[in-house]
């Protein structure tokens, strides 16, 4: 028997995710984007992060327009992945979450940048 969403995934032709920082080839032979950064919150989370030192739960949420649930899911993916790291801490009373980029997340950023400017190439010479 199939698990909650599984076959509701296998009917929608979903693909499976290469694990944290690792890509998946591409039909083509060309590797694919790496899956974690290539969301779209996720990208824009690892880009806010790349040009401040550190930002807090509450400027990325209003930054990137949020909700509380997105923002810690795609966060937390980010973390797990080892892209940004995350310190919980209390600023008086008032308690504080805040993200920095580590630097294998920074790596995986120049990677991705560079695999798409690459395919931006590709796409204008053809």
């Amino acid at each position: 028997m199939a698990r909650k969403g599984e076959a509701h995934a296998e009917s929608r032709g979903a693909r499976r995710l290469a694990p944290p920082g690792r890509t998946l080839p591409a039909k083509s032979g060309v590797p694919d984007l790496d899956r974690v950064i290539h969301e779209r919150v996720r990208l824009a989370i690892v880009s806010a992060l790349a040009v401040n030192e550190a930002m807090t739960f509450g400027d990325l949420k209003a930054l990137l327009a949020a909700t509380d649930g997105n923002l810690s899911v795609h966060a937390r993916r980010l973390e797990d992945a080892g892209y940004v790291v995350c310190t919980k801490g209390f600023d008086g009373r008032v308690p504080r979450t805040e993200y920095r980029l580590s630097s294998p997340g920074r790596k995986a950023l120049e990677k991705y940048l560079a695999h798409m400017e690459a395919l931006i190439r590709a796409t204008r010479k053809g």
